[in-house]
């Protein structure tokens, strides 16, 4: 079946720059053809030029005589020997109800139930499994669905005199502080926390290849930070920071990944997070090429340096299956749980076998541990909310917010790229692209807070605390950002027309939100008319829940760089 994928129309993309009649060519039909390379703050481009651990690393730290490095490695090695026992789903729940051990500070913990198993030898087998290897927790069998199945019931062990295992402190016995799971405890005060790598990627997005890296280090994805997530069909290299993990132990597993590679590693204070970086740079490769003759394509091409393009949200924005994320960005919006869930999990045209024969047995059985073993790892969406319903059926909030923030906040970034698109096309449709018109929104020429910008763009997503590892309230870290950009940002007056001090080339449109400052021309009522017809308020969310949007972010009409008077 060939892949239905969605049509630049459907995402607001309507109009362009020039009236030429352009060409036709094959855009990444080889993952090679489409290579990524993120720019940093300073300009820097981002390349992959050294696989080796830096010379001096933090020292480890003894604990109880234990190395805590090697602990860490410990747990996740008989996690994976307990995957290969009971499966992955077990295992996963295995891996939550230890981590939750590990943070500490509640006097219990409620016991997981593993799945059903009918076989007694492989029960016992469980059972000395955990004997021998998490002395923390006691096993025992309870009643399964029906009378001929079993299932073992795994409780924390509170009257083991060292029952926590590593790290286990309660919260009194810290000092007050709370335990951070997501790396040593103990860490040397004069070696910054996070470790900062370049990460080469070859046919895989930023969060799939972090699952891998995650998994093979037994940490949570919370640890990691970017600054930008980057096309799966693509070879792309980035900046990720994580939190506390030496980079001897990430230099190791190069020798057993695939298709991504890990280097240039140093260690710093802070670690990074959306929307820090420049841009990107493509190096495309276009194949197929279909045009009526060869002065076309270079006519075409001399345009496109010349004049630029509209600043348009890409398809790859919307996903690259059947189901375009900005209907699930829709939902959300509209705190529509279960159809948000259903979205996620529905069949979809086009897909692989093995994953369509998981979304097709799910959707008919509502088996969620069967469904699970059908789909692969890289599927982290799907898997984190049906690992949630397995635990808590019917609760489908609690699902969603189980995957991944830097992933399913994608889906509201989704829907106000779609609102962008369509006020974009609009804007050339009524404008066009020759000059800034009255009502016009552009940022103030010779505000020292323009510096804000920066922040500003395609992959500027949401604050800090996205990537997990900030302890810090959101709206305390936004804040004043979104104060910042609006003070920089206003709107184009008869007196700034006059003076002609703007061009096409600072007109910007808002992203939509709670906190933007809107064009006061026409263009405005696309926002609203749009998400009217969609049943999602702007200003106001339907739910307490973090899916309203609230960013203040503004995106130029036409990409910096390009410049109509040149």
């Amino acid at each position: 079946m060939a892949m239905k994928t969605v049509e630049e129309d459907e995402v607001g993309i309507s109009c362009f720059i020039s009236d030429l009649p352009g060409f036709r060519g094959v855009l990444k039909q080889r993952y090679s053809d489409f290579i990524v390379n993120e720019v940093d703050r300073d300009g820097t481009v981002v390349k992959l030029t050294s696989l080796d651990a830096p010379e001096e690393e933090p020292e480890s730290v003894q604990e109880n005589g234990i190395n805590t490095c090697d602990a860490v490695v410990s747990y996740a090695s008989r996690i994976e020997s307990f995957k290969s026992l009971a499966g992955e789903p077990d295992a996963v729940l295995l891996e939550e109800f230890i981590n939750k051990i590990n943070a500490g500070g509640e006097d219990s913990f409620s016991p997981i139930v593993l799945s059903p198993d009918s076989d007694k030898s492989h029960r016992k087998a469980v059972h000395n499994f955990f004997k021998e290897n998490f002395k923390f927790l006691v096993t025992d069998v309870v009643d399964g669905p029906d009378p001929s199945l079993k299932c073992i019931r795994v409780r924390f062990n509170s009257a083991e005199p060292n029952n926590k295992g590593k790290n286990s402190k309660k919260r009194k016995e810290r000092g007050g502080k709370p335990f951070d799971s997501r790396g040593s405890e103990n860490w040397p005060e004069n070696v910054g926390k996070f470790l900062r790598f370049h990460i080469y990627k070859e046919n895989k997005d930023t969060h799939e290849a972090l699952g891998v890296i995650g998994n093979m280090l037994g940490i949570q994805p919370k640890s990691f930070g970017f600054a930008g997530t980057k096309d799966k069909r693509a070879v792309t290299t980035q900046r990720v920071t994580v939190y506390k993990q030496r980079a001897s132990r990430l230099a190791s597993l190069n020798k057993r990944l695939f298709g991504i590679k890990l280097g240039d590693f140093c260690y710093v204070k802070e670690g990074l997070c959306l929307g820090q970086l420049m841009g990107n740079r493509f190096t495309i490769t276009l194949r197929g090429i279909v045009s009526d003759s060869e002065d076309i394509i270079k006519t075409s091409a001399e345009a496109l340096g010349r004049l630029g393009f509209i600043n348009y949200f890409g398809l790859q924005r919307f996903g690259s299956g059947s189901l375009p994320t900005h209907l699930i960005g829709g939902a959300l919006l509209r705190g529509e749980w279960k159809l948000a869930v259903d979205m996620i999990l529905d069949p979809r045209e086009g897909e692989r076998i093995a994953i369509a024969k998981a979304r097709k047995y799910y959707k008919e059985s509502n088996d969620v541990v069967g469904t699970l073993k059908q789909l692969p790892r890289y599927l982290v969406a799907e898997r984190a909310v049906l690992q949630s319903l397995k635990t808590s059926p019917g609760n489908y909030l609690q699902a969603l917010k189980s995957i991944p923030r830097t992933l399913r906040m994608l889906y509201i970034h989704s829907y106000q790229s779609y609102l962008w698109n369509h006020a974009a096309s609009k804007r050339v449709q009524n404008y066009g692209t020759e000059q800034v018109v009255l009502g016009d929104l552009v940022y103030c020429k010779g505000n020292s807070t323009a510096k804000v910008t920066e922040f500003v763009g395609s992959e500027y997503a949401e604050d800090c605390s996205a990537g997990g590892y900030a302890s810090n309230n959101e709206d305390d870290i936004s804040v004043d950002i979104h104060e910042d950009i609006n003070t920089c940002v206003k709107v184009v007056d008869d007196e700034d027309l006059n003076s002609g001090c703007y061009t096409i080339d600072d007109v910007i449109l808002p992203m939509p939100g709670s906190r933007v400052k809107y064009p006061t021309n026409n263009i405005a009522n696309v926002y609203e008319d749009l998400t009217k017809k969609d049943g999602i308020s702007l200003t106001e969310s339907v739910h307490k829940v973090e899916y309203g949007i609230l960013n203040n972010q503004y995106h130029w009409m036409l990409p910096e760089g390009f410049s109509k008077a040149n």
